[in-house]
């Protein structure tokens, strides 16, 4: 875990942030004192920090080259870790971490730096040992493999360390490249949302460690800085630990996801995490966030499913690539299974054990499920329902296709009338690149436009945008209109499950509809593409 110290006055409440984080599973405790390095007596302040870490620290200084607090010159910043580190009777650090770029600065920078830390030609009693660092915020270095070089070359190196932001999910596949070629202990992360499966898997492909932040606490400051980690990306302690299952991942574990844009609300790790330490399975589950064209989604998944270190063995697809996946895997001449190939769409990617490609979808029968759970019917009662479908993508062509083949007359509504028209001719005329239609449903799902919305003769209503969502274009907003009529005959349905109650259902509870949030939906589909992973 890593912790900022900025100042004397924080020492107390870091060093109780380290006890709460390793009683969450920490076992190495990063301590960054840029700001408090440069105030009055902070040798002795180091110490306490050094002296009450309750697991191995590392202590970090870090130069405002690359990211850090610390203005003042090197040769003092090295001034302040020998004396931290070789002082006769005093606590030591058991790593201190220095830039790459800084040692290579100057020959004098290099000796200071040697006189620091343990290494086969060190002529001191010195214990503390160096990791040899470089990082790049903006993206990836152009000179990274002459980095990596570097620091595997450097005698006084003992851990070789790269983090730069990642450009894409692309990047982690590098850092695990370069995990693997290591010729000595290596950390190597990608930072920002993107680069999460870098921190994750770092056990996986050998990685000495990473980093965490240390969790929040009651005091608001403080916790603001925790939850900010010391790196963009950074997770905390106990989500690595109990979320994750760091500890359980190693070389054979298999690697499943969800991808989609925005990908952070996801609830999706939770519960197939979960699932997987319930059952005993060597398997994670990870956010895999994509930009939203097919360009994207299609360099991502293929990378992902190349590089067979990573053992890719599937993902759960959400907004906005669920018909992206039903072209990738046509593209890759793997099998689009009959239901998703007639939807158009499909939520589940699945790697046969051969490498194989399949994909399936799970929202339609999930969908139909909730729904007559929520209207307190069975499926055959849906027969002749009139149900209004709001959206025309991925979720909404699930839905509709799902309510239609139980007999509901489905009429769809999207902003954009014409999107919505085109859905509904796809998906009754076989016309969304399916080999065969489905002429039986036609006229029984139709467009309609927005005035039709209020007419009365629904009997639910079911919201497949993303409209409410956290995270997403319109979190605060509701897709009905303020002029449908909800009361008791009325069953609302939302699709969004991230917040469980959002603006429509609230609304549409307080008038006395009846309501089925999105979450029914959302376990429903997991438990069915959990049981199509479990076959293996």
């Amino acid at each position: 875990m890593s912790i900022a110290v900025e100042a004397p006055d924080e020492v107390d409440r870091a060093l109780a942030d380290a006890v709460r984080a390793v009683e969450h599973g920490a076992d190495m405790v990063e301590w960054r004192i840029d700001a408090l390095a440069e105030c009055e007596d902070a040798l002795r302040h180091a110490r306490r920090l050094v002296h009450g870490s309750p697991v191995p620290c590392i202590v970090t200084v870090r130069g405002a080259r690359e990211g850090g607090e610390w203005r003042g010159n090197d040769a003092d910043r090295l001034s302040f870790l020998e004396a931290l580190c070789t002082a006769d009777g005093e606590p030591a650090p058991t790593y201190v971490d220095f830039e790459l770029a800084d040692m290579q600065r100057s020959a004098n920078l290099r000796q200071k730096l040697e006189l620091c830390v343990a290494h086969p030609g060190q002529v001191r009693t010195v214990g503390t040992r160096l990791i040899l660092s470089a990082h790049d915020f903006e993206g990836r270095p152009p000179a990274l493999l002459r980095q990596w070089a570097a620091m595997a070359e450097s005698d006084a190196c003992a851990v070789a360390k790269v983090a730069w932001r990642a450009r894409s999910v692309r990047d982690n596949v590098e850092a695990f490249e370069l995990l693997r070629t290591r010729t000595k202990p290596a950390i190597a992360l990608c930072m920002g949302e993107a680069g999460l499966m870098s921190r994750v898997l770092a056990p996986k492909f050998g990685a000495f460690l990473t980093f965490a932040h240390a969790g929040n606490d009651s005091d608001a400051h403080r916790a603001a800085a925790n939850a900010a980690g010391t790196a963009p990306g950074q997770v905390s302690v106990q989500e690595m630990v109990d979320l994750y299952g760091f500890r359980r991942i190693g070389p054979a574990t298999r690697v499943f996801g969800v991808i989609g844009w925005p990908v952070g609300h996801s609830r999706s790790p939770q519960v197939h995490n979960e699932w997987f330490r319930r059952d005993g399975r060597d398997a994670v589950y990870v956010p895999i966030p994509v930009p939203p064209e097919y360009e994207h989604f299609k360099a991502t998944v293929a990378e992902l499913l190349a590089f067979a270190p990573l053992d890719f063995r599937g993902a759960s697809v959400t907004l906005p690539h669920k018909e992206n996946l039903v072209r990738f895997v046509r593209e890759q001449g793997g099998l689009v299974d009959a239901l998703a190939a007639r939807i158009g769409a499909a939520n589940t990617l699945l790697v046969e054990p051969g490498g194989a490609l399949r994909c399936t979808n799970t929202d339609a029968s999930a969908a139909v499920d909730a729904l007559c759970d929520g209207m307190g019917i069975e499926r055959s009662a849906l027969r002749e329902k009139r149900i209004a479908v709001l959206g025309a993508g991925g979720v909404a062509r699930a839905v509709a296709a799902g309510l239609a083949d139980e007999g509901a007359r489905v009429v769809v509504f999207n902003r954009n009338h014409d999107r919505a028209q085109r859905m509904c001719a796809e998906l009754t005329q076989g016309t969304s690149g399916s080999a065969t239609g489905c002429g039986a449903l036609e006229g029984r799902i139709v467009a309609g436009r927005s005035s039709e919305l209020g007419c009365g003769c629904f009997h639910a209503f079911v919201n497949c945008t993303p409209v409410g969502m956290a995270g997403g274009p319109e979190p605060d907003g509701s897709p009905l209109p303020d002029d449908v009529v909800l009361d008791d005959t009325v069953t609302v349905m939302d699709t969004v499950y991230a917040p469980r109650e959002t603006p429509l259902i609230r609304e549409a509870r307080s008038r006395g509809a009846r309501t089925v949030d999105g979450w029914a939906m959302f376990m429903k589909q997991a438990e069915r593409q959990y049981a199509l992973w479990n076959t293996d």
